[in-house]
């Protein structure tokens, strides 16, 4: 990458739209923790870019390019989070069903779950592994969820100090408020946060162990042997099926959803792709023999060496956002 120009005189538009890019990863990262959804995220992120090419002219050098960035990153996401319903998971919305009586139920608006988010597009694939291991712990579906409990400030001050490691005084300037104010946020955020924030360890999606396992999943799933899936899975696993509200808790009501309900599946195939710092697949069904076209992003949670989060976000229109075909064919 191009050396990022001085904050306060970049050279030419060029150089301009060249730091804008060097922040545009992270930038993102901070957007989706704070909106809950990837493409909101990308729209915050375009926004914050069209509002500092206005405001460039006015911008001093007092604080260094970054920060300004974030300052404004910040006011849109706040902008943006106006609504005073927060995006959840359907775990997070009622009781689990069981699969004798579940039907999806009626398709949600998309604001009201958390939605995925591409590692790729949040996640420096050049940063220290540990750092990524950080980063990726921080996009969890769970935790994401859990950080739309927080009033937008809370949230603000939480995700800079505690994901992205600022110090409070600099989260202090950059919310106009004192460091005081930041403590006590972060206080009261952390406070929300041990509440309802699951306390589940999820295992290192590139350990060999567990890219076995998911070698073991994929091929059961794909011949669709539901008895080898099922001793893939641990004792309390969940899946669930955003836009619909539904979701199963156990081995057994996987089972039957799969051999009932969810029997569209069978003859379909995954492609892999990473999301919210686990293993994911785009799930193609097939529509006639040869042609497999998108149904939904598998996002697969590990733990103990078992699968304990089987998450299907049935948005088939979005398959490009994380790098994925539009088909497949024999």
């Amino acid at each position: 990458m191009a050396p990022v120009p001085a904050a306060s005189a970049p050279a030419s538009a060029a150089d301009l739209e060249a730091a804008f890019a060097h922040h545009r990863r992270e930038l993102t990262g901070f957007c989706y923790r704070m909106l809950g959804a990837g493409s909101e995220a990308e729209d915050a992120v375009q926004e914050t870019m069209v509002r500092a090419w206005k405001a460039f002219d006015r911008f001093e050098g007092r604080a260094s390019l970054r920060s300004w960035l974030y300052r404004i990153a910040n006011n849109v996401c706040i902008d943006m989070l106006r609504s005073p319903q927060r995006r959840a998971r359907p775990m997070d919305l009622g009781p689990s069903s069981a699969v004798a009586s579940a039907t999806p139920g009626d398709p949600q608006p998309d604001h009201a779950f958390v939605q995925p988010v591409l590692d790729g597009a949040v996640i420096d694939p050049g940063a220290d592994p540990a750092d990524q291991a950080v980063a990726r712990e921080s996009i969890r579906l769970a935790f994401v969820a859990a950080l739309q409990h927080l009033p937008a400030r809370q949230r603000s001050a939480l995700i800079l100090c505690e994901v992205l490691r600022w110090q409070a005084s600099e989260v202090a300037e950059l919310l106009d408020t004192t460091t005081a104010s930041v403590n006590s946020a972060l206080q009261r955020a952390r406070a929300t946060l041990a509440l309802v924030e699951p306390a589940e360890v999820l295992d290192d999606p590139l350990d060999p162990a567990t890219q076995a396992l998911l070698a073991r999943y994929v091929s059961a799933f794909e011949r669709y042997d539901i008895g080898e899936l099922v001793g893939l899975l641990r004792d309390d696993v969940v899946l669930s099926m955003p836009p619909f509200p539904l979701w199963l808790q156990g081995p057994s009501e996987l089972a039957g959803w799969f051999l009932n309900q969810g029997i569209g599946c069978r003859g379909g195939r995954l492609v892999q792709t990473s999301a919210n710092g686990c293993t994911a697949f785009g799930n193609y069904r097939l529509t006639r023999p040869g042609l497999w076209e998108p149904f939904g992003l598998q996002v697969i949670e590990v733990a103990g060496g078992r699968i304990v989060g089987h998450h299907n976000f049935l948005y088939p229109e979005r398959f490009a956002a994380y790098g994925l075909p539009l088909r497949l064919e024999a």
